[in-house]
C-alpha cells in the first residue's frame, strides 16, 4: 500500500477521520488545509457548548437527518462508536441533561484536538497548512501555496471542504464553482440551523429567553428554548424547523406554545378564575416575565378576551420572513447532490475521487448531529476506499 498515495482536502472533522481510518489500515494519507492549523471550524464550535454527538436511541438519532443516505452512512458509525472513539484518543465523555454529549470538564476542544492530531502524527498522516485547492482532474489534484501552484498525483482524492458558513473558518465554498464547472450536480447552498428575521421586531425583548415553550410549524414540534434577537428569533427549536420551512415560501408562520404542560382547557380554568390577568399569568401559570410581557405586546381587546388569551398562550403566532445569511448562520444546506455520487461516495465522473462531511447535500439540526454525520461520512469513504 506503500505506493497509493491518498490525497485528502480538507482538515475539519470529516476530513480528519478519513485520514485517520486510512493510516490505521496502512495507506499512506497527506491532508491538505487552506488555513494555518486543523479544523478551525470545530474548535468555534466548541465555543458554544461542545457537544460531539447525542445520547439518542439509534432509530430516533437518524430521523433528525432528512436524507436517506445520511441516516445509512450514520447507522453503519453511530453515535456510540463515537463515544468508543473518544475514549480510544484518552478523551472521557458525559451525557449533558438535554441528552447531548460531551467531553468531560477537564477536556476542553483545543485538547481534543490535540489529542486527534497526534494520534495521526503517530500514524504517519502528513499534514500541509495554507494550502489552498483550485482544481482537479481524473490523476492530478491542483493547490496554490505561497502563489505557486502546485500539482500533485493521487491514487485516492477525498474532498471535505466543509460548507459555506462561518467563512472566517475557511469554510468558503469557493470549491462549488469549480465542481460545477465539471458538470457536478450542486444543490445551491441555503442557511441552516439559522435565527429567523421576523416581521414584528419585539424591541423590549431583545436579549430574553422563553424556556421550556413548544415551537410548532405544520405537523413538526420541537421544545426547548429561544432568544429574541435584534432581527427576530433564534434557538434549537427554531433550527430544527429549518428543514421544514425550506420546502414553504416565506413569509410563513410559526406557533409557540407558552404552557405545553397545560392545555387550552386548563389555561382557561385558571383565567377565568381571577379578575387579575397579569397576577394569574405569573403566579398560577407561572409564565416568566419574558413570555407575559410577549403575550402584552397583543391588542388590548384580545389580551382581555380571556378565551383568545388562553389559545394565544398555546399558540401564540409569530410571521417570519427569512433565513439569516448564510455566513453567520451555524451550517448549511445543500452540497454535491446525491445524484452526482455513486454509493460509495465516489463522484460519478471521476472515479477515484470521494467527497465527505457537509460539502455533500444533507442537514441536521445543532445537539451533536452535524459533527456525527462529519465523523460518519469521514469513515464511510475511508472504508470505501479500503474496499475498493
Amino acid at each position: 500500500m506503500e505506493d497509493d498515495q491518498i490525497i485528502i482536502i480538507g482538515a475539519g472533522p470529516a476530513g480528519l477521520m478519513a485520514a485517520q481510518i486510512l493510516a490505521e489500515k496502512g495507506f499512506k494519507v497527506h491532508v491538505y488545509e487552506q488555513n494555518k492549523a486543523a479544523a478551525r471550524k470545530f474548535l468555534v464550535a466548541g465555543n458554544g457548548g461542545f457537544n460531539l454527538t447525542h445520547s439518542e436511541e439509534l432509530d430516533h438519532f437518524i430521523q433528525k437527518y432528512e436524507a436517506k443516505e445520511i441516516q445509512q452512512i450514520v447507522k453503519s458509525f453511530d453515535n456510540q462508536k463515537v463515544i468508543q472513539w473518544l475514549l480510544d484518543l484518552g478523551i472521557t465523555t458525559y451525557v449533558g441533561s438535554s441528552g447531548k454529549i460531551f467531553p468531560t470538564k477537564n477536556f476542553k476542544p483545543i485538547q481534543v484536538l490535540k489529542a486527534w492530531l497526534e494520534m495521526m502524527e503517530k500514524l504517519g498522516v502528513v499534514f500541509h497548512y495554507e494550502h489552498t485547492f483550485i482544481n482537479f482532474d481524473d490523476t492530478t489534484v491542483y493547490l496554490k501555496n505561497n502563489d505557486q501552484t502546485i500539482s500533485i498525483k493521487y491514487s485516492k482524492l477525498i474532498l471535505a471542504m466543509g460548507g459555506g458558513s462561518w467563512k472566517k473558518t475557511g469554510s468558503d465554498a469557493k470549491w462549488v464553482e469549480i465542481l460545477a464547472q465539471k458538470n457536478i450536480e450542486i444543490t445551491p447552498l441555503q442557511s441552516a440551523n439559522s435565527g429567523y428575521n421576523t416581521n414584528v421586531i419585539f424591541h423590549h425583548l431583545q436579549g430574553q429567553y422563553l424556556k421550556n415553550i413548544k415551537v410548532s410549524f405544520d405537523k413538526e414540534e420541537k421544545t426547548g428554548e429561544i432568544v429574541f434577537t435584534k432581527y427576530g428569533i433564534e434557538g434549537s427549536p427554531i433550527y430544527y424547523l429549518n428543514r421544514f420551512t425550506r420546502k414553504h415560501n416565506f413569509p410563513l408562520t410559526l406557533n409557540i406554545d407558552l404552557k405545553p404542560n397545560l392545555s387550552e382547557t386548563e389555561i382557561r380554568e385558571h383565567l377565568n378564575g381571577s379578575s387579575k390577568i397579569s397576577s394569574v399569568l405569573k403566579r398560577n401559570l407561572k409564565l416568566s416575565t419574558t413570555a407575559i410581557n410577549l403575550l402584552k405586546t397583543l391588542d388590548k381587546e384580545s389580551y382581555l378576551d380571556l378565551d383568545n388569551l388562553a389559545k394565544t398562550i398555546k399558540k401564540f403566532p409569530i410571521e417570519v420572513l427569512s433565513f439569516r445569511p448564510i455566513d453567520e448562520v451555524i451550517s448549511t444546506a445543500g452540497g454535491v447532490a446525491f445524484s452526482a455520487l455513486n454509493s460509495q461516495l465516489e463522484l460519478r465522473d471521476f472515479p477515484n475521487v470521494y467527497c465527505a462531511g457537509e460539502m455533500i447535500d444533507w442537514e441536521a439540526p445543532t445537539g451533536g448531529y452535524l459533527l456525527q454525520a462529519c465523523f460518519s461520512t469521514g469513515v464511510f469513504v475511508a472504508n470505501s476506499i479500503a474496499n475498493s
